[in-house]
């Protein structure tokens, strides 16, 4: 995603917001699950704003579980799928993503 690029993304995160917090997240939507996560998905306009969203869950101490670039079907494309459970220390960014990102 170049600076002026946009896309759909799916955050996965622990805990559940609730619909509240949806303005705070410039307008995405919010669906939480049995789990115990919730999902925050929308146009995202730039990396900058992609990066606001991330600051802004660390500020208020909520653990992301994964985040996923979505294809025009709301699939997750699988080249832009980051999860907490893959990532690791130094060269772990060249392991592909685990099943259910």
């Amino acid at each position: 995603m170049t600076p002026s690029d946009n896309g759909t993304y799916r955050l996965r995160v622990a805990g559940h917001l609730d619909d509240r917090w949806s303005s705070w997240f410039e307008g995405l939507t919010i669906e939480p699950y049995d789990d115990g996560t919730c999902t925050i998905t929308g146009e995202v306009a730039d990396q900058a704003q992609l990066h606001g969203i991330l600051a802004r869950l660390r500020d208020i101490g909520v653990p992301l579980v994964s985040l996923s670039a979505l294809d025009d079907d709301g699939e997750p494309r699988e080249e832009a799928c980051v999860s907490a459970r893959s990532a690791g220390p130094a060269r772990d960014h060249d392991v592909p993503p685990r099943d259910g990102c």
